[in-house]
């Protein structure tokens, strides 16, 4: 008698449709119909088909079922570092939009490098179904070439030739920009990311616009690479600037910029009062505690994969949606503004 779990042709490995078919007394094609599209085969037939599937521990391949259908049901998130914790929430968010959907998420690095990137696109393209690139730093033609091959969503990273998913940043500044000019700050810098960066040309826009409405004089510094060492390295040119409330790209920056400044022995915030975007882990742990403004990036991620399964023509495009908005979160690194 042939045990649960293994199959009476004794072949080695996983089992298939057709040890399933041997075990139910049914054709192979009536195996696929009845796992594949429920409902086209009877109840009585489906069920014992299923019984047979659970008994030899059967799961389907992906990869054989893309055959026949194009589809692999797999979607990858390109991101552009995955050593940033700001990237933690816009992957649990983009993982529980693709599990929900019967998705399997892959994650590839570009390593903030455009070269990187398109050579790891062209790499998984050919096994996914769709794309997410987050922070890309590709150029608009390129995004559209591939978006011209397959599906692609873009996070933060307008003007592209693709559906793009971006939290507003206006609200998260003007708060930003009122806290600041109420503490007394008159001189403001940014210290900017990369050169490729939509995020950082974007941020420095509406932080100029929201700081010349405020009557507040303002600078940017950089580029500089969007690390700790980045923030760390751009503390003398702030220093320079002659500004008393810095603003960095993002809080990895912003917590280079409080490290180096502790260590030439100014004081945060009695001497520079200093802001960071994201709110990743950690920012609320450094000392001083950073003041940021923060974006739901777990609920970007999720809209971007629903964005992707519309294009794919699964189910409806999230509506632009006011809880993407930013906003600030105050804390210890800001302060009243010295008196020079």
């Amino acid at each position: 008698m042939t045990e649960p779990g293994q199959r009476r042709s004794g072949r080695a490995g996983a089992a298939t449709i057709y040890d399933i078919a041997e075990r139910a007394g049914v054709n192979p094609s009536t195996v696929s119909r009845a796992l594949n599209h429920p409902g086209r085969v009877s109840a009585a037939t489906e069920a014992r088909i299923r019984q047979a599937a659970d008994e030899l521990d059967f799961h389907a391949n992906p990869m054989a079922r893309a055959l026949p259908t194009g589809r692999t049901r797999t979607l990858a998130l390109v991101l552009a570092d995955v050593t940033n914790p700001v990237v933690f929430g816009l992957i649990r968010g983009a993982e529980r939009a693709a599990a929900a959907a019967g998705y399997t998420l892959v994650i590839a690095e570009s390593q903030e490098s455009g070269a990187v990137e398109a050579a790891t696109v062209e790499r998984v393209a050919p096994a996914v179904d769709g794309i997410v690139l987050a922070t890309s730093r590709l150029a608009d033609d390129e995004i559209g070439a591939i978006a011209a091959r397959k599906p692609v969503v873009t996070v933060n990273r307008g003007g592209s030739a693709s559906a793009n998913v971006s939290p507003d940043v206006e609200p998260g500044i003007t708060a930003l920009v009122t806290h600041l000019a109420d503490l007394g700050h008159r001189t403001l810098a940014f210290l900017a990311g990369p050169a490729d960066s939509w995020t950082s040309t974007r941020r420095w826009d509406a932080l100029f616009a929201a700081a010349r409405r405020a009557g507040l004089h303002i600078v940017e510094i950089g580029p500089n690479a969007p690390t700790v060492d980045g923030g760390g390295d751009a503390y003398e040119r702030c220093e320079a600037s002659g500004a008393t409330a810095v603003v960095a790209y993002n809080d990895l920056m912003a917590m280079g910029l409080i490290q180096a400044a502790r260590a030439a022995g100014r004081r945060v915030p009695a001497d520079l009062s200093i802001v960071g975007f994201d709110d990743i882990f950690g920012a609320a742990l450094i000392t001083p505690a950073l003041t940021t403004v923060r974006a739901d990036l777990e609920l970007a991620g999720e809209h971007a994969v629903t964005h992707l399964l519309a294009l794919m023509g699964e189910g409806d495009a999230p509506a632009d949606c006011a809880e993407l908005a930013t906003e600030l979160v105050v804390r210890d690194s800001t302060g009243p503004a010295p008196t020079r």
